[in-house]
């Protein structure tokens, strides 16, 4: 059964842990370079106007799919732990339980999104030069929901085995395939229909079908523990099992739609001061995207070690997992802050060129980059703590970090003297405090208490604690 890289005793952590790390940033590169090369076709092709369209649907596509990401999260725990365990038939339970609900839940999601989807856009304040563009991209996603569900799903599982590489090899043929058909479907050369910004989402939505089911034969043919034929007769929704995915990603789910209503509330601040802030939030994100992936992957990778060495009863590990995840988060991260740091202004101008909005995106950015290997740290605490099933303190925290410091700050400062400015010194306050409160809770409670798997079982207990293995 063994797929993904197992620790072994014999080997460094950091080693195994960065054979994993690898590809899975370079997937997350990956992923947003697509976004980011369709933020500069749009940009470029068609204008600054369509950028801010664009950047307008992020915040709302996040805050529409949050809930989804909280059951797929909690699957990932229990994948990585019944993969551990060596346990095929409870792994296959979770991921077709998993894949079920992300079908009906994309269908449900995207017919809500389609019905009230101008309502929404007007809701969130887009500068209305560019609400009929918004509307019109933001239909294009909704209607195709379930086949990003599907999609997100299938690379968590495979993330929770350990499998870092196979989703990296399907996505780079599907993100080739993206760059190349999207400047077409937008200006329609050759007698082509010109699809305008609507181009763009047709765009992604081809080039993830295409990765989806070019990774799905990858996986039957390889003899995969996630191939389709040993996840077929699963499908059918476990009730008991879909309890316990509800109940770890519940917390999960409503830390994800927090954050993005603030992010919601967030752009609607800086939309008051017109398009072309607009557009530098969006290049600005796009560029933050980047710096995030190394805190995020290897928040990922301690969760996920965590999991399988929780599974496997072997809890000794949890200490040295994070202290390797730390160490690399400040490496890795640092390194690449000072990269941006040093070239800001020539990244930027790949996605702006008009001077003044180019030097407001530049300026905004210098305020929250460094701040980001503060996330990082974070993300490696959260994680560890999320690997055993604790879910509810994590998540407590981030929600208030986001609600009781990061809006109501970004709110104050952009009202005051510094105007759009305030909006990104919200971000560097809110890390700091969330670190700070994630560590005493970790430190202080976490360490202290014993920890075992979990099962699928809605009477499984929700912080995975046990008297038996201390942590």
């Amino acid at each position: 059964m063994r797929r993904g890289p197992a620790i072994d005793d014999s080997k460094p952590i950091w080693r195994t842990m960065l054979v994993f790390l690898l590809p899975l940033m370079l997937s997350n590169v990956l992923q947003s370079a697509s976004q980011t090369f369709t933020s500069i076709f749009l940009g470029r092709l068609i204008g600054v106007g369509a950028l801010a369209a664009a950047s307008s649907i992020f915040p709302v596509l996040f805050f529409l799919i949050s809930f989804f990401f909280g059951i797929s999260s909690a699957s990932t725990v229990l994948i990585g732990q019944a993969y551990g365990a060596h346990d095929q038939p409870r792994l296959s339970r979770s991921a077709g339980t998993t894949l079920s609900f992300a079908v009906v839940f994309g269908i449900a999601i995207g017919i809500v999104g389609l019905v009230f989807d101008r309502d929404i856009i007007e809701l969130i304040k887009t500068p209305p030069d560019v609400l009929d563009d918004a509307v019109a991209y933001a239909r294009i996603i909704f209607s195709t929901l379930p086949i990003t569900f599907i999609y997100l799903g299938y690379t968590t599982f495979l993330r929770g085995i350990g499998d870092s590489r196979s989703p990296l090899i399907v996505l780079i043929g599907s993100s080739l395939v993206g760059v190349v058909i999207t400047p077409v479907l937008i200006l329609g050369p050759l007698g082509m229909p010109k699809l305008g910004i609507i181009g763009a989402p047709i765009a992604n939505i081809i080039s993830t079908t295409l990765g989806l089911i070019a990774l799905l034969i990858y996986l039957e043919k390889s003899d995969n523990p996630l191939a389709f034929g040993k996840l077929r007769h699963y499908l059918a929704i476990d009730v008991p099992l879909l309890m316990t995915l509800i109940r770890l990603g519940v917390p999960t789910g409503i830390q994800f739609v927090m954050i993005s209503l603030s992010e919601i509330a967030v752009i609607s601040f800086v939309n008051r001061f017109g398009s072309s802030a607009t557009a530098a939030y969006g290049a600005v994100n796009q560029i933050v995207s980047y710096v995030q992936f190394p805190a995020v992957s290897i928040g990922i990778t301690a969760s996920i070690f965590g999991a399988q060495s929780i599974g496997a009863q072997r809890t000794d590990r949890l200490r040295k997992i994070v202290r390797v995840g730390v160490t690399m988060n400040y490496i890795i991260g640092g390194i690449l802050i000072t990269i941006v740091y040093l070239l800001a202004r020539e990244i930027l101008s790949l996605f702006i060129t008009d001077p003044p909005t180019l030097d407001t995106a530049r300026g905004l950015l210098s305020i929250t980059l460094w701040s980001y290997v503060i996330f990082g740290n974070n993300s490696v605490l959260s994680g560890m703590m999320r690997s055993s099933g604790s879910v509810l303190w994590p998540t407590t925290i981030s929600i208030l970090s986001i609600w009781c410091v990061e809006v109501p700050t970004a709110w104050v400062l952009s009202h005051g003297p510094l105007g759009l400015q305030g909006v990104w010194y919200a971000y560097p306050i809110t890390f700091v405090v969330s670190l700070s409160l994630q560590s005493a809770y970790y430190f202080g409670v976490w360490r202290r208490r014993p920890i075992r798997a979990l099962h699928a079982s809605p009477i499984a207990d929700a912080e995975g604690i046990d008297e038996t293995q201390p942590a």
